[in-house]
């Protein structure tokens, strides 16, 4: 049986938690966020939230002095007890920060240290310091996040902490039809109206763009290769940049006028290729039931 992977966060107020916990749900983890530790073993025996049933999800706590009956000496036992456990991986992660930096961060957003609701943050924050240096001693990782913004702290998590099977994005090309409206949340929408359309042609006119004579049809463009060449080679440059900036999600739609026929292949194609550099896209064709029609069809060029 697999260890239950377990991460425990904890570290300064300010020092980037709140980020940490949200990159880290991206990633699919299950994020609690202070929770005393002697709650653990009841969360562990709880039922796994619906959908992740079957799944070793990996858990994150965070624990800091704003989490009940607080007591760092404790919960530095409480971690080395736990450890000794066969079913358990777990491992600490101690966000640190500047002093000087931490009380900037305060005077910017406002908010009060925990430790110094009626007095100066620098009272809080050398305080604070104090009471977590037994977390500090005994951390797995300790990150110093004084000259990291938020964006650099979830790369960074993301680079460590991405679970695979759990952590890549859903990644799906659509076709669609222009005739019947943009779909939305689409990351990147590419037009093929400009190809030769098929709706013209008596004989294909009932098929679609997932059959061989349509395809032979549509490939015969001479401006189609090098089309559509191109975009999969952005393709292949943008999606590892999306899936880099933490999107869960990311649509790529292919239209054409009805949705049938051009949209249809290039989707077809454009899924292939990402499949073979990695990906594992999802394809829907959004309007390809759709019944063709003349009137929404632009008038074919001069043959």
């Amino acid at each position: 049986m697999d260890r239950k992977r377990i991460l425990l966060v904890t570290g300064m107020s300010g020092a980037g938690t709140s980020t940490t916990l949200k990159t880290l749900e991206d990633l699919g983890w299950e994020v609690v966020d202070n929770l005393p530790l002697f709650l653990l073993d009841g969360l562990l025996q709880a039922t796994p939230p619906r959908g992740m049933e079957g799944k070793n999800r990996p858990l994150a706590i965070s624990i800091g002095v704003r989490t009940r009956d607080f007591a760092p000496d404790q919960i530095a036992q409480s971690i080395r007890r736990l450890n000794e456990s066969p079913n358990l991986a777990i491992e600490t992660l101690f966000l640190n920060c500047g002093g000087v930096e931490l009380k900037r961060r305060y005077a910017e957003t406002r908010h009060r240290h925990p430790l110094a609701m009626d007095r100066a943050a620098d009272d809080g924050i050398a305080h604070e310091r104090a009471l977590l240096a037994p977390l500090r001693d005994m951390a797995d990782r300790l990150l110093d996040t004084t000259n990291m913004t938020s964006n650099d702290l979830g790369q960074w998590l993301r680079a460590n902490y991405a679970v695979e099977g759990l952590s890549e994005p859903v990644l799906t090309v659509m076709s669609f039809g222009f005739s019947k409206g943009l779909p939305r949340n689409a990351d990147l929408v590419f037009d093929m109206r400009f190809l030769r359309n098929p709706h013209w042609s008596a004989e294909l006119r009932p098929g679609t763009g997932l059959d061989q004579g349509v395809i032979d049809y549509i490939r015969c463009d001479p401006a189609y290769e090098t089309s559509v060449g191109q975009i999969e080679g952005l393709l292949d440059t943008l999606v590892p940049r999306y899936i880099a900036s933490g999107k869960s999600y990311i649509t790529i739609a292919i239209g054409c006028t009805g949705g049938r026929h051009r949209s249809v292949h290039v989707a077809e194609r454009i899924a292939g290729q990402l499949r073979k550099i990695g990906f594992s896209p999802t394809v829907v064709h959004r309007d390809l039931s759709a019944a063709p029609k003349d009137s929404v069809e632009a008038r074919p060029a001069k043959q």
